[in-house]
Protein backbone atom coordinates (compact mmCIF):
# COMPACT_ATOMS: atom_id res chain seq x y z
CA UNK A 1 0.00 0.00 0.00
CA UNK A 2 1.26 3.36 -0.65
CA UNK A 3 0.74 6.42 0.54
CA UNK A 4 1.74 10.15 -1.13
CA UNK A 5 1.28 12.88 1.77
CA UNK A 6 1.60 16.31 1.48
CA UNK A 7 1.42 18.82 4.51
CA UNK A 8 -1.29 21.17 3.32
CA UNK A 9 -3.00 24.49 4.84
CA UNK A 10 -5.95 23.60 2.97
CA UNK A 11 -7.22 20.96 0.90
CA UNK A 12 -10.30 19.82 -1.27
CA UNK A 13 -12.08 17.35 -3.69
CA UNK A 14 -14.44 18.16 -6.11
CA UNK A 15 -16.97 15.98 -8.37
CA UNK A 16 -18.41 17.60 -10.99
CA UNK A 17 -18.20 20.84 -9.81
CA UNK A 18 -19.16 20.15 -6.18
CA UNK A 19 -16.89 20.30 -3.74
CA UNK A 20 -17.77 17.08 -1.84
CA UNK A 21 -15.10 17.21 1.69
CA UNK A 22 -12.33 19.58 2.97
CA UNK A 23 -9.50 20.03 5.54
CA UNK A 24 -7.92 23.00 6.52
CA UNK A 25 -4.45 22.34 8.11
CA UNK A 26 -3.39 19.08 8.12
CA UNK A 27 -3.01 15.62 5.53
CA UNK A 28 -3.45 15.16 1.92
CA UNK A 29 -3.14 11.72 1.63
CA UNK A 30 -3.20 9.95 -2.23
CA UNK A 31 -3.37 6.30 -1.54
CA UNK A 32 -2.65 3.68 -3.71
CA UNK A 33 -3.46 -0.48 -3.16
CA UNK A 34 -1.42 -2.69 -5.26
CA UNK A 35 -2.11 -6.55 -5.94
CA UNK A 36 -1.23 -8.28 -2.52
CA UNK A 37 -2.01 -5.59 -0.02
CA UNK A 38 -4.32 -6.81 2.68
CA UNK A 39 -5.91 -5.50 5.87
CA UNK A 40 -2.27 -5.66 7.64
CA UNK A 41 -0.88 -3.48 5.25
CA UNK A 42 -3.65 -1.12 5.96
CA UNK A 43 -3.26 -1.26 9.77
CA UNK A 44 0.52 -0.84 9.09
CA UNK A 45 -0.07 2.26 7.08
CA UNK A 46 -2.73 3.68 8.91
CA UNK A 47 -0.28 3.78 12.00
CA UNK A 48 2.47 5.09 10.58
CA UNK A 49 0.62 7.97 8.75
CA UNK A 50 -1.45 8.76 11.85
CA UNK A 51 2.08 8.68 13.88
CA UNK A 52 4.53 10.26 11.30
CA UNK A 53 5.74 13.44 12.45
CA UNK A 54 5.86 15.99 9.84
CA UNK A 55 4.46 18.94 11.76
CA UNK A 56 6.71 21.20 14.14
CA UNK A 57 7.16 21.69 17.55
CA UNK A 58 8.01 24.81 19.00
CA UNK A 59 11.75 24.60 18.08
CA UNK A 60 10.45 24.11 14.39
CA UNK A 61 11.83 20.57 14.11
CA UNK A 62 9.42 18.03 12.19
CA UNK A 63 8.55 16.28 15.89
CA UNK A 64 4.44 16.65 15.97
CA UNK A 65 2.10 14.14 14.30
CA UNK A 66 -1.27 14.66 12.84
CA UNK A 67 -2.66 13.08 15.99
CA UNK A 68 -0.10 15.67 18.11
CA UNK A 69 -1.78 18.77 15.92
CA UNK A 70 -5.37 17.13 15.77
CA UNK A 71 -5.15 18.66 12.35
CA UNK A 72 -7.39 17.34 9.47
CA UNK A 73 -6.58 14.17 7.18
CA UNK A 74 -7.94 14.09 3.28
CA UNK A 75 -7.50 10.38 2.69
CA UNK A 76 -8.60 10.31 -1.30
CA UNK A 77 -7.65 6.67 -3.70
CA UNK A 78 -5.32 7.15 -6.41
CA UNK A 79 -4.97 3.73 -8.77
CA UNK A 80 -2.08 5.38 -10.88
CA UNK A 81 0.33 5.74 -7.35
CA UNK A 82 0.09 1.91 -7.97
CA UNK A 83 1.52 1.92 -11.87
CA UNK A 84 4.60 0.15 -13.00
CA UNK A 85 6.85 3.07 -14.08
CA UNK A 86 9.91 0.99 -14.21
CA UNK A 87 10.00 0.52 -18.04
CA UNK A 88 9.36 2.35 -21.15
CA UNK A 89 7.59 5.69 -21.80
CA UNK A 90 3.85 4.39 -20.64
CA UNK A 91 2.67 3.21 -17.27
CA UNK A 92 1.39 -0.39 -16.63
CA UNK A 93 -1.20 -1.33 -14.13
CA UNK A 94 -0.58 -4.47 -13.66
CA UNK A 95 1.07 -3.93 -10.38
CA UNK A 96 -2.11 -2.31 -8.78
CA UNK A 97 -4.86 -3.91 -7.37
CA UNK A 98 -8.53 -4.56 -8.82
CA UNK A 99 -10.96 -1.86 -8.42
CA UNK A 100 -12.89 -4.45 -6.02
CA UNK A 101 -10.42 -5.17 -3.82
CA UNK A 102 -8.88 -1.28 -3.80
CA UNK A 103 -12.19 -0.08 -2.78
CA UNK A 104 -12.18 -2.64 0.08
CA UNK A 105 -9.18 -1.86 1.36
CA UNK A 106 -9.69 2.00 0.63
CA UNK A 107 -12.77 1.68 2.96
CA UNK A 108 -10.79 -0.42 5.34
CA UNK A 109 -7.78 1.87 5.93
CA UNK A 110 -10.68 4.70 6.11
CA UNK A 111 -12.75 2.66 8.85
CA UNK A 112 -9.08 2.20 11.00
CA UNK A 113 -8.42 5.66 10.51
CA UNK A 114 -11.54 7.07 12.13
CA UNK A 115 -11.20 4.48 14.98
CA UNK A 116 -8.05 6.58 15.95
CA UNK A 117 -8.39 10.05 14.52
CA UNK A 118 -11.98 11.99 14.20
CA UNK A 119 -10.42 14.58 11.19
CA UNK A 120 -11.15 12.42 8.02
CA UNK A 121 -12.92 13.58 5.37
CA UNK A 122 -12.43 11.19 1.83
CA UNK A 123 -12.62 11.45 -1.73
CA UNK A 124 -14.78 9.09 -3.70
CA UNK A 125 -13.36 5.39 -5.01
CA UNK A 126 -13.29 5.80 -8.97
CA UNK A 127 -15.01 9.31 -8.84
CA UNK A 128 -13.28 11.93 -11.78
CA UNK A 129 -11.82 14.00 -8.80
CA UNK A 130 -10.57 17.24 -8.82
CA UNK A 131 -8.03 17.95 -5.77
CA UNK A 132 -6.99 21.18 -4.65
CA UNK A 133 -4.57 21.38 -2.30
CA UNK A 134 -2.28 24.45 -0.65
CA UNK A 135 0.97 22.54 0.21
CA UNK A 136 2.53 23.97 3.52
CA UNK A 137 6.41 24.01 3.20
CA UNK A 138 6.09 21.91 0.63
CA UNK A 139 6.23 19.01 2.78
CA UNK A 140 5.86 15.95 0.73
CA UNK A 141 6.68 12.39 1.91
CA UNK A 142 6.08 8.89 -0.05
CA UNK A 143 5.14 6.04 2.81
CA UNK A 144 5.30 2.48 1.98
CA UNK A 145 3.91 -0.88 2.89
CA UNK A 146 5.11 -3.58 0.98
CA UNK A 147 2.50 -5.93 -0.34
CA UNK A 148 2.71 -9.75 0.40
CA UNK A 149 4.67 -11.21 -2.56
CA UNK A 150 3.60 -14.41 -2.42
CA UNK A 151 -0.19 -13.07 -3.56
CA UNK A 152 1.34 -10.25 -6.57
Amino acid sequence: MIALLQRVTHASVSIAGNETASINRGLLVLLGVQRGDAEHQAEQLVHRLLNYRVFADDQGKMNLSILDVQGGLLLVPQFTLAADTRNGTRPGFSTAASPQAATQLFDYFVTQGRKLHQHIATGQFGADMQVSLINDGPVTFWLQVAPDKAIQ
